[in-house]
């Protein structure tokens, strides 16, 4: 993402005066260490989300943590002010759906009075029953299902994720609040740039419970107990939860390969953040979950920035030691950065709003 960014600096998650390190893992701590960072902008928005809502845009590539950081929104300030839309999970649903008759029909009464498209109703049911969504799902046929979606939720703020997901649906994102009627929010485009060796090493290290299916990363989230196989000389997983009585974790097919195997969506998301970088008449946010080594310790403060994990086998105690450092990755132009974890990203995105919205001058 080159576009634009001059306009976007860096964003200090550093506080003079506050010291402590916090466990960011413990929704405690978190809320202590948010509260302590930036308690005004907590205020400010808190005290806006009273009687406003605004319709937010989240833009990111694949497993850029949209999902992530909605969530900590939604703790910080109430699942009853904010709320979470993925495309990607309406369009599951209705996949589920039409396979029982009686909402099949339900779907297809809300659709005859909402959907107006060039491919019909019949043939949109027929490409989610064949899972061929990747060509023959309109943004017309979307549209009416994020409305039907918004439709049953009460007033909220909303992070839509998953939409605008093509180049030709930026248009559509520009009057979406007007389609829809929702009231006269703002809406604000969200953009995540996040550096591709992240998505990389998330994908290439995730694994997942067989029985609960909880995920982890042995490279950066372990569970508390970790595993040697001597037979095939690598380190492995064992699951948190005691329901699953020490269950190892596994790898998700296809993950190996990281991000080669979403080469295109990844170039796609580029051109759409590119492309909404370049519009006017409507406020974006740009949050970087990275920051460069050198500038690191003016910035964040250590425990803001993602860990590595790596892992050394005892044989005489038969024990695993885990080894934490912080984690030093190259950014998509080269340059050495460290990852931020989750909550310093989302201290940038509640400043940013902040200022979009004008609060600090009411």
């Amino acid at each position: 993402m080159k576009s634009k960014q001059k306009d976007f600096p860096l964003i200090k998650t550093k506080v003079k005066g506050v010291t402590k390190k916090f466990n960011l893992a413990d929704p405690e701590e978190r809320k202590e260490y948010f509260q302590r960072k930036i308690s005004q902008e907590i205020g400010l928005l808190k005290k806006h989300l009273r009687r406003n809502t605004f319709i937010a845009y989240f833009l990111g590539k694949k497993n850029a943590g949209k999902g992530t950081y909605t969530k900590l929104m939604m703790e910080i300030f109430g699942p009853d002010k904010i709320t979470h839309i993925s495309v990607g999970d309406i369009v599951r649903a209705v996949h589920q759906e039409i396979k029982d008759k009686k909402k099949r029909q339900a779907l297809s009464d809300y659709l005859s009075k909402n959907y107006r498209g060039y491919i019909s109703v019949k043939k949109v049911f027929r490409a989610l029953s064949g899972r061929n969504t990747k060509s023959l799902l309109p943004t017309e046929f979307i549209l009416s299902l994020l409305k039907r979606e918004i439709d049953k939720l009460p007033r909220k703020s909303l992070f839509i994720d998953g939409f605008p997901r093509d180049l030709d649906q930026v248009s559509y994102s520009l009057f979406f609040r007007d389609l829809i009627n929702y009231r006269d929010d703002p809406d604000i485009f969200i953009a995540i740039d996040i550096p591709e060796s992240v998505i990389a090493a998330r994908m290439k290290n995730r694994v997942v419970c067989p029985k609960c299916q909880a995920p982890r990363s042995l490279k950066l989230f372990p569970t508390k107990q970790v595993g040697y196989d001597r037979k095939k000389k690598e380190f492995y997983l064992i699951c948190d939860n005691p329901r699953c009585r020490g269950a190892r974790m596994v790898s998700k097919e296809g993950d190996s390969l990281g991000i080669e195997s979403i080469r295109d969506r990844l170039t796609l998301d580029g051109q759409l953040i590119n492309k909404i970088f370049s519009l006017h008449g409507i406020p974006k946010v740009l949050l970087k979950n990275s920051i460069p080594v050198n500038r690191a310790k003016q910035y964040v403060d250590d425990y803001e920035i993602t860990p590595e994990y790596s892992y050394r086998f005892d044989s005489k105690n038969n024990q695993v030691k885990i080894i934490e450092s912080p984690w030093i990755i190259k950014d998509d132009q080269g340059q050495k950065v460290h990852s931020l974890l989750a909550p310093p990203v989302v201290i940038s995105l509640i400043k940013q709003l902040v200022n979009v919205l004008g609060l600090k001058n009411n």
